[in-house]
């Protein structure tokens, strides 16, 4: 089953959301970066974001990066998003033994570490990217992202990210929403979302009960209702090409690529996204050497 992202707003116009099951996403990663679930669930959790955030930007060929850098044993944490809401993204120390805060709850803030920043750049195919940053709140990514937003961007909002790890390690489940107020609400319109918000409850809990997308905005929402205004499939997609790392190998410059091309029959770049590895032989490399 593909994965969701619906985009809505309130019926009274003062609130817009957007969720998203991420299931199929967050597995793809763990599967290609071998995950173990504490690294699943940070990466998993920056992946969600990255592609609700990144489905906003409708910008062609916009995209959005999030990278998590709190000092913990996780290293960094890094995720891009485009325009049509598809991610990619990898975690520094994917094999990290599993840190819980108590049995059954992974212990993510500890993972990430609090002694860094959560860096947001935005990329909307102008001269120069956006970039925004703010020193980590919890570590949890959505507390991060929560503060993130208020402070960098003026906009007051709610971000619950989950994913839900089972006992065979693969991606029970996997979701979030983000809720942000609108020029004119006023207290009554923020007192509804709050009561909304504590009913709900937990959001691994509403995607482990299966709840939809749709779903999980209607009980936050709660009685200033939901207009849907989008629906689309997302996925983990990487760009990577043999045309792409051809160009990183040439930016290695002469002296190293000739060195290679010594010393080695066969050199392989592995895709730092996905599982692609690129093979180019000795000739392969003199070939390229003639062209620069």
């Amino acid at each position: 089953m593909s994965d969701k992202l619906i985009r809505a707003i309130s019926n009274d116009g003062l609130v817009q959301a957007v969720a998203i099951s991420s299931r199929e996403i967050v597995e793809r990663a763990r599967q290609i970066h071998k995950c173990e679930p504490v690294a699943c669930a940070a990466l998993g959790r920056v992946l969600t974001a990255a592609s609700m955030l990144g489905n906003a930007l409708k910008v062609e060929g916009g995209s959005i990066t999030l990278q998590v850098k709190g000092g913990g044993p996780l290293g960094t944490v890094l995720a891009v998003g485009d325009e049509f809401g598809n991610v990619r993204g990898y975690v520094q120390n994917p094999g990290l033994a599993i840190m819980e805060k108590y049995q059954g709850k992974l212990d993510v803030g500890a993972a990430v570490g609090t002694d860094g920043s959560l860096t947001v750049i935005k990329d909307l195919n102008m001269k120069e990217p956006y970039i925004g940053s703010i020193a980590l709140v919890s570590g949890e990514i959505a507390e991060d992202l929560t503060a993130y937003l208020a402070e960098s961007e003026q906009i007051p909002s709610a971000v619950a990210l989950g994913v839900l790890v089972d006992r065979d390690r693969t991606v029970k489940a996997a979701g979030g929403y983000i809720i942000q107020l609108l020029p004119g609400a006023g207290d009554d319109v923020i007192d509804k979302l709050e009561t909304g918000i504590a009913a709900a409850g937990n959001v691994t809990s509403m995607l482990d009960s299966g709840m939809t997308p749709l779903e999980m905005l209607q009980a936050v929402m709660g009685e200033l209702g939901v207009e849907v205004l989008e629906e689309c499939e997302v996925e983990y997609k990487c760009y990577c090409s043999r045309d792409r790392v051809t160009g990183v190998l040439l930016s290695l410059g002469r002296e190293e690529l000739t060195q290679l091309a010594d010393e080695q029959e066969t050199a392989e770049v592995e895709c730092r996204f996905c599982d692609v590895i690129y093979k180019f032989t000795a000739d392969d490399i003199r070939q390229l050497l003639s062209e620069l």
